[in-house]
């Protein structure tokens, strides 16, 4: 296991940055086929070219003692995963020594069976991406979902006393009708959530720009009914805070292409086949993987990557347009 005796300077990217937040992927494959994350057939990568769980946990040990302070566990859907449940528990034992906080993020569908695990490794607080409350739109977006199933996940984490936040994908002419219900069961469960633009990774079957809308849109008929009041609140993400009026709702929202925020990045991605890479929306990266089994200079991998982390991503939404990067969300982690 990699020391944990943290090194004199924090991790700084090229543009002076404090780089403190790692986004994990456990795995490129997921049970939901959502439209605009992924093709209804995809290529998963082969078994020799993913990382396995042990050098997982070895390369986040490394991590944080370069200065990582938090991990959230991605994919695909990092509950499909098997040895998921040692990972987690390897990094949670690492709360309080080095590490501050263990988050993840999943679809719900495998939740009731994981959240209790989740909870005894540490982890106090996941994401939960839920674009609808309708059952057949749910299943329309997802290809293959079953809402049913999504909510008793969400339930059993409540349950297990994890918090949950809602991540809501906004989506024209999918969910737009859906902003105000999700409020209303966020609301009377407990959640929060955030609302995060449709970013342009990966060939999907539609246009892209056909349910692209700018979230100062989608969240017109909230403005209508409520106030918005902005609020210092600060979980590592890129979101901005919003308390809602008559609810006890914090409201967050993720605006990559209309309001970009590259400004305040904090965070690196390690992708399942090790490969870093410092922005979502840029191609480039450093392959880790290699010299990780090879005893190669680890260190000076990731010294490189920070060093080439670019400034800002290149998304941008146009008709017939092609996607900023060809990887998909899932190759990468949310």
């Amino acid at each position: 296991m990699a020391s944990l005796s943290p090194f004199p300077a924090p991790l700084t990217d090229g543009h002076g940055r404090r780089i403190d937040y790692l986004r994990l992927s456990v795995t490129d494959r997921c049970d939901l086929r959502c439209r605009y994350c992924m093709a209804e057939d995809m290529t998963f990568l082969p078994r020799a070219a993913v990382l396995s769980i042990e050098e997982m946990g070895d390369l986040a040990a490394r991590f944080i003692a370069r200065g990582i302070r938090r991990i959230r566990l991605t994919g695909g859907e990092p509950l499909v995963r098997r040895g998921i449940d040692m990972l987690a528990m390897r990094l949670g034992a690492l709360i309080g020594h080095g590490l501050d906080e263990l988050t993840l993020t999943t679809n719900a569908m495998r939740l009731a069976e994981h959240a209790p695990m989740l909870a005894a490794a540490g982890v106090r607080r996941i994401n939960v991406s839920l674009d609808t409350l309708d059952a057949g739109a749910f299943r329309h977006i997802t290809r293959v979902g079953d809402l049913a199933v999504a909510l008793r996940g969400i339930e059993a984490a409540r349950d297990a006393g994890l918090a949950v936040k809602i991540n809501m994908v906004a989506l024209a002419g999918l969910n737009e009708d859906q902003l105000l219900p999700m409020l209303a069961y966020c609301g009377s469960n407990g959640f929060d959530l955030t609302l995060i633009e449709t970013m342009p990774l990966g060939e999907v079957a539609e246009d892209r720009s056909d349910h692209y809308i700018p979230l100062h849109h989608f969240i017109a008929p909230l403005r209508t009914e409520r106030g918005l009041f902005p609020v210092d609140k600060r979980t590592g993400g890129p979101a901005r805070y919003f308390a809602v009026e008559d609810s006890p709702v914090t409201l967050g929202l993720i605006t990559p292409l209309s309001d970009n925020f590259c400004a305040t990045c904090n965070r690196i991605r390690l992708t399942v086949e090790g490969r870093i890479y410092m922005c979502l929306g840029q191609d480039d990266h450093v392959d880790l993987r290699a010299a990780l089994r090879d005893g190669g200079d680890v260190d000076g991998l990731i010294d490189a990557a920070l060093a080439g982390k670019p400034r800002a991503h290149d998304f941008h939404i146009e008709r017939k347009s092609r996607p900023a990067v060809a990887r998909h969300m899932s190759a990468t982690g949310g």
